[in-house]
């Protein structure tokens, strides 16, 4: 039974299993949990991310049991827990658009995973297979806070302007 929750839980009740492209399809259970905690105080956010990521640990390390240890493309725990910090405290990302940027960027440093992101791949068991789309989500929130930033400054120049 408990091995039966956490192959659900892990594959992001199923969405792990898509034949192409699972890990952008677990993903997408990250864009409700981040549009929730987005309504949330930042302090609730940071608590609840904290909590909800240290539990993807174990589902993560007794899932990867299942493929001889590996961090296999089915399990998506990792990313969709992980992609909320990628807007955390970012109230402008309950803008679709932002959100959608969000998601895009997290999932282009999530699959290409440049270094320091790729370094996470060495750290063994649930840690790092979480660790991995920790760190992707806080590279996106930087890119993503400096868009919003740099956007900002733009379009309080143009009404300065106008």
């Amino acid at each position: 039974m408990l091995d039966t929750v956490n192959f659900w839980l892990a594959t992001g009740f199923g969405l792990g299993l898509a034949p192409m492209a699972p890990g952008t399809f677990g993903s997408l259970l990250g864009i409700p949990l981040a549009w929730w905690l987005l309504s949330r105080q930042l302090g609730q956010q940071g608590a609840i991310m904290a909590t909800l990521l240290l539990l993807a640990i174990p589902v993560c390390h007794v899932a990867a049991r299942h493929y001889a240890g590996l961090d296999h493309g089915s399990i998506v725990a990792d990313e969709y827990v992980a992609f909320p910090l990628a807007v955390i405290g970012l109230q402008a990302a309950r803008h679709p658009l932002v959100m959608a940027l969000a998601f895009g960027v997290y999932r282009f440093f999530d699959a290409l995973k440049p270094p320091p992101i790729h370094l996470a791949e060495y750290v063994h068991g649930g840690f790092g297979i979480v660790l991995d789309d920790v760190i992707a989500a806080l590279v996106t929130w930087v890119v993503i806070a400096i868009g919003l930033k740099l956007w900002q400054r733009r379009t309080s120049g143009q009404q300065l302007n106008s």
